[in-house]
């Protein structure tokens, strides 16, 4: 038998040749996608506990005078663990109405949200993009919590 029919009759080595193969297969179209769910997860989770400990905060800064005037603190933090809060409403009563002298109705809501970006962490397959940004990657999380 000659050299060259050897090696085609003995391919052991081909084994090698297709794991690189599935290798790539496997990172470029499973692992990547993961990682971008992941990042995702933990942008919203990071979000989320920022919006639940600004509702804590404000338990203790209350912005409801005894008139019904809604007046902030001096200095009432708008961000926590590096996302902006926005859209503070104080509401009285079950309708959700806003708080004022003539409303002062119980219970009473603070309601607040935060923005959040994702941002996908490279190329990735179609479906992911659907998934992750259907329309777009920008999402308002809202939040209330209620002080009284």
């Amino acid at each position: 038998m000659s050299h060259k029919k050897s090696l085609i009759v003995d391919q052991r080595g081909a084994v090698g040749l297709e794991a690189m193969i599935v290798y790539i297969f496997l990172a470029s179209f499973l692992l990547v996608p993961l990682a971008d769910l992941a990042a995702a997860g933990f942008q919203f989770i990071s979000a989320w506990s920022a919006l639940r400990s600004f509702g804590q905060y404000v338990q203790y800064a209350n912005p409801l005078a005894p008139d019904g005037t809604v007046s902030w603190k001096t200095g009432l933090q708008t961000t926590v663990a590096g996302h902006a809060i926005s859209n503070l409403q104080v509401l009285c009563g079950d309708a959700g109405a806003t708080c004022s002298p003539s409303n002062l109705a119980s219970p009473k809501y603070i309601t607040f949200s935060t923005t959040i970006t994702l941002a996908p962490l490279g190329a990735r397959p179609p479906f992911m993009g659907s998934l992750l940004c259907p329309t777009t990657c920008t999402y308002t999380l809202r939040h209330s919590e209620r002080f009284q």
